[in-house]
């Protein structure tokens, strides 16, 4: 990039996280570490899923950020019950009167929108969370055997609660890959729960103003692919998902049954770009990788029963990794 590249994407880059947090901030109290990271992916072109106990605001939150960005949004309730096609779409069978035969004609399932709010993932069966491996990878839907394009751009914004397992179906390890970050949403803090209490007591929530449309979204996550790198923080970033699925750092490796693959790494880069632009930089630095790399790293690592017999944690080991991983 080009001194005049650089001033244009910072510029860009900066006006839009600011507008968007701005419209954010006036539904959602607090939470900004969420909001951040839940904007570095959304401008990196990733898809979340946002952990949290109910009442978080994890759903108000992802149907703020879609009106604000004035994108097509829909919502889909994980059951028990829920099938493929109720998130694909399906193709029925019509009487076509002008030309005296049947033919069948596809409607499109809520997956055909920009944003797509999975609520509550985890309670589907295994086959029903595979709808959106195609999608979430190739933005494509195959529906008997035909193929259909789903418009960019395109975010599923998935929720999960941590403490409920009866009733819910571990995520398979190949669809919690699919996802840039795991968001962790914790309690507020007493003064943000005094605002929220006072606030959503006394009158309905504003509702944001739209500030981006979705080709200018696409543009930036464009330009964003072009912030370079330099060798020292690409190799800081690969050295670091490489050490969780070595045995360079036994006190790590006796805990893990399999580490983070290679879109790791891709997902670390991303994020550690829109971190730094974010931030008024045109290219990021070692620490942008640290900043990034527990949403990046905490769901890609499979821990085995030494782990849990000694009550370690993925959390616990993505912070044994930047221990150990030297710049």
């Amino acid at each position: 990039m080009n001194s005049q590249g650089d001033a244009e994407i910072l510029h860009k880059f900066e006006n839009a996280c600011g507008q968007l947090k701005n419209q954010i901030a006036r539904v959602i109290i607090g939470q900004e570490r969420v909001v951040d990271e839940l904007v570095m992916a959304l401008f990196s072109g990733g898809h979340c899923l946002l952990v949290g106990v109910p009442g978080l605001a994890k759903t108000l939150l992802v149907s703020t950020v879609a009106d604000s960005l004035g994108l097509g949004f829909s919502r889909i309730q994980f059951t028990p019950d829920l099938m493929p096609s109720d998130i694909m779409g399906t193709e029925v069978l019509e009487e076509d009167k002008a030309a005296g035969n049947r033919v069948f004609r596809f409607i499109r399932g809520p997956v055909f929108a920009n944003v797509v709010l999975a609520d509550e993932i985890n309670r589907t069966p295994p086959k029903t969370q595979a709808a959106l491996l195609q999608a979430m990878q190739e933005y494509e839907v195959t529906v008997g055997g035909k193929t259909h394009m789903l418009g960019r751009p395109f975010f599923v914004l998935a929720t999960q609660n941590p403490i409920e397992l009866e009733g819910t179906y571990p995520l398979p390890e190949a669809q919690l890959d699919r996802f840039m970050f795991n968001i962790q949403v914790d309690y507020p803090s007493e003064e943000e729960e005094l605002r929220i209490v006072e606030t959503t007591t006394n009158s309905p929530p504003d509702k944001p103003d739209k500030v981006l449309s979705g080709e200018e979204i696409v543009e930036i996550q464009q330009m964003l692919m072009k912030v370079p790198v330099s060798e020292r923080v690409l190799s800081y970033g690969v050295r670091l998902v490489r050490a969780s699925r070595g045995n360079e750092f036994p006190d790590i490796s006796q805990y893990l049954s399999w580490g983070a693959g290679p879109r790791a790494g891709q997902y670390l880069m991303l994020g550690a770009k829109a971190r730094a632009v974010m931030t008024g930089r045109t290219t990021p630095d070692i620490e942008d990788v640290r900043a990034v790399s527990r949403p990046v790293l905490r769901h890609r690592l499979v821990t085995n029963f030494h782990a849990e017999a000694d009550g370690v944690t993925t959390e616990d080991l993505v912070g044994r990794l930047l221990e150990s991983v030297q710049p």
